[in-house]
């Protein structure tokens, strides 16, 4: 969709599709282990599965059925308890919480409401409904907390619970290590994406003098590279805060990794298997991702240089929704939406790649860049600001692109993450950039 002004039936078509979808996500994400594992905090650094579940029903009730629909609260009794600024995650385990069956029965009350709100509402009039703004709101918002409960499923200790389908195997990919990105202006952020969040407008121009990228993601191969010459022993390559921070946690290798004679052994979901050379790493935070790039003579790309090379398309001097157009991602383009529960192999989706060859800029991965999380000139908080003001500034790393995990209605060319750069636990890769004059 690239027209804001689709007419009523289609955009109301597409938002029952990305809500169901969502749901279905969450129903296997917490039907899949027992009440216990549902209730347990795997991690201080995660919600228990059971408080994102009746989160999102909740933020489904305030937007969709009091906001839009202007209903009566059907629990406001537990809004601050299911309120993520109230409460830190690693207190909510002590928080009343609805147990398991009630906050699935709640969720599933709340979305056949919401179905006939759907029905009536008009996509026009406030800014809210206009071309079904709200419903794709919570739509994102239930598939990023699907993507963080993917997560907690990760830390989660005990037998593998979840399954899919690996990648299709390609080819080792060989083509050239980098692209020329041409220096010049071009369109940054949206003003006409119906669905774009506030931190995603609005559009303007940006002069990017010319740079190198990285083609594929960095692997796993060239990250276990860096660490053989020594990588995470070599004060130079590190930040100041970078080296404390390895220093004082004993980070030695990519989150998840240990070390079994010659080989490095990976948990996965509940499994422990031999890291894949091929596939982009993983599990790394921001100063690993920064250390590498200076260790291999480069850096990290910002996040402008990221989104020019993930939209600019030099034929038609535009930017485009996503790397290979404006036609919405298919399993052809991407990894995305949870059907693998890895990233592929570096250089997979060749019809995904950018018209400067530059592949895999959308799934598989977040890449970390080199910006702060900032707004955009003339930036409008909408409709709340905690959903990205009270983020910005030097404290937090912007990531894109997205990962396996996230799903289609909540990544796109001009989607942009943050997190702080001490962050390991999410599904974080990265690729390095180099400037056109560098040797």
């Amino acid at each position: 969709m690239t027209d804001p002004a689709f007419d009523a039936d289609t955009l109301r078509e597409r938002a029952l599709t990305t809500l169901t979808t969502a749901r279905a996500r969450t129903t296997l994400l917490t039907s899949c282990v027992e009440e216990p594992d549902l209730t347990a905090q795997h991690s201080p650094l995660m919600s228990p599965l059971v408080w994102d579940l009746a989160h999102i029903g909740n933020q489904e009730e305030m937007w969709l059925l009091r906001a839009v629909g202007g209903r009566e609260a059907m629990r406001p009794e537990i809004d601050g308890l299911y309120d993520a600024f109230e409460h830190p995650r690693a207190e909510r385990p002590s928080l009343p919480l609805l147990p398991p069956a009630e906050a699935r029965h709640y969720a599933s009350e709340v979305r056949g409401r919401v179905l006939d709100i759907l029905e009536s509402t008009a996509f026009h009039g406030t800014r809210l409904t206009e071309a079904g703004f709200a419903f794709g709101m919570i739509a994102q918002h239930e598939q990023q907390h699907d993507e963080t409960m993917l997560i907690t499923h990760q830390l989660r200790k005990g037998p593998q619970a979840l399954t899919a389908p690996d990648p299709d195997p390609v080819p080792l990919f060989t083509g050239p290590s980098e692209v020329l990105v041409p220096g010049g202006p071009f369109t940054m952020g949206t003003s006409t994406e119906p669905w774009a969040l506030d931190n995603e407008r609005p559009a303007h121009r940006r002069e990017v003098p010319a740079f190198y990228m990285d083609t594929t993601p960095v692997t796993n191969a060239a990250f276990q590279a860096f660490i053989a010459d020594g990588g995470y022993d070599t004060e130079r390559w590190w930040t100041p805060e970078g080296w404390a921070h390895i220093r004082q946690h004993s980070i030695h290798a990519p989150l998840y990794w240990h070390r079994d004679g010659k080989q490095w052994l990976r948990r996965r979901f509940g499994v422990t298997e031999v890291v894949p050379p091929d596939e982009p790493v993983l599990h790394v935070c921001w100063y690993e991702a920064d250390a590498y790039a200076r260790w291999a003579g480069r850096r990290l790309p910002t996040e402008t240089e990221w989104e020019k090379a993930a939209r600019h398309d030099p034929a038609g001097n535009r930017s485009t929704r996503y790397p290979w157009g404006d036609a919405d991602p298919a399993p052809e383009h991407a990894n995305l939406g949870q059907r693998h529960l890895r990233p592929a192999p570096a250089g997979s989706y060749p019809e995904g790649e950018s018209p400067l060859g530059i592949r895999q800029l959308i799934g598989d991965v977040w890449e970390w860049t080199a910006s702060d999380f900032l707004p955009y000139p003339g930036f409008q908080a909408f409709p709340y600001k905690e959903y990205s003001e009270v983020f910005f500034g030097p404290e937090h790393k912007v990531l894109r692109g997205g990962a396996f995990a996230v799903d289609p209605v909540a990544c796109r060319g001009t989607f942009r993450n943050w997190d702080y750069p001490i962050r390991r636990q999410i599904f974080s890769g990265f690729r390095t950039a180099r400037s056109a004059g560098d040797a």
